[in-house]
């Protein structure tokens, strides 16, 4: 079991033996389709499916050609193009590896992903029928997110997932308090989600406390400055 060096209430030097998951296949398993399913290209899409499709209110009177007209700019600008950049940058040796396992490897796929956010947030604020201001505020949310987790990568290697988790987190809190809709069962389980996605990050990731705390942070900061400006 590893273990690390504490100093303890009497100033005394301790030696603290923390929890080894690398041995627990079946833990470790779990974790990995965690983070799979939980993926960051996918969170946001499970916010806006959310919106279009469960929230009773931001979408009501919306035709289904009207919310198609929505989600499937989403899909392209949050999931396909991300992804289609990430193997475009593996193919080219750009990068050295699809799970962006370094700060090196993360610094052009935070760009180019920081290009889509701000398109899909800039072209959804100036359309003449423009979405629902919730959504304004998500996709400014998002992208404000990422420009903070490309500064922060400077520093640290800031976990994208907690970023996610932030963005995910802060919003639907920002639902709740905003909006005369019961949300009890829904901020739940998006609290639930977000303990273990960040939980499933220490088990089968390298990420430090500081790097997943710092991605909550940022996602938080990412929303809250878009609420202001809208």
């Amino acid at each position: 079991m590893p273990t690390r060096l504490v100093v303890d209430s009497t100033s005394q030097l301790q030696e603290l033996a923390e929890p080894d998951f690398s041995r627990n296949r079946p833990l470790r398993i779990i974790a990995t389709i965690i983070s799979y399913i939980f993926h960051p290209v996918f969170v946001p899409l499970y916010i806006i499916l959310f919106l279009l499709y469960i929230h009773p209110a931001v979408f009501a009177g919306f035709s289904s050609w009207q919310k198609a007209g929505i989600l499937f700019p989403a899909i392209g600008m949050y999931a396909f193009f991300p992804i289609i950049t990430i193997l475009l940058l593996k193919a080219l040796n750009f990068i050295d590896s699809v799970y962006l396992k370094t700060k090196k490897d993360r610094i052009i796929p935070y760009i180019a992903c920081n290009l889509w956010y701000f398109w899909i947030w800039y072209v959804w604020k100036n359309l003449p029928d423009a979405p629902p201001r919730e959504m304004v505020i998500l996709s400014m949310g998002i992208f404000l997110a990422s420009v903070i987790g490309l500064m922060a990568n400077i520093y640290m290697k800031i976990s994208m997932h907690a970023i996610a988790m932030g963005v995910m987190t802060s919003f639907m809190t920002m639902l709740a308090l905003t909006q005369s809709v019961s949300f009890g069962l829904y901020l739940s389980i998006t609290f639930l989600i977000a303990g273990l996605v960040c939980t499933a990050r220490f088990i089968v990731s390298d990420h430090t406390q500081k790097q997943i705390y710092a991605g909550l942070l940022a996602g938080f900061i990412g929303i809250l400055i878009a609420i202001w400006f809208n």
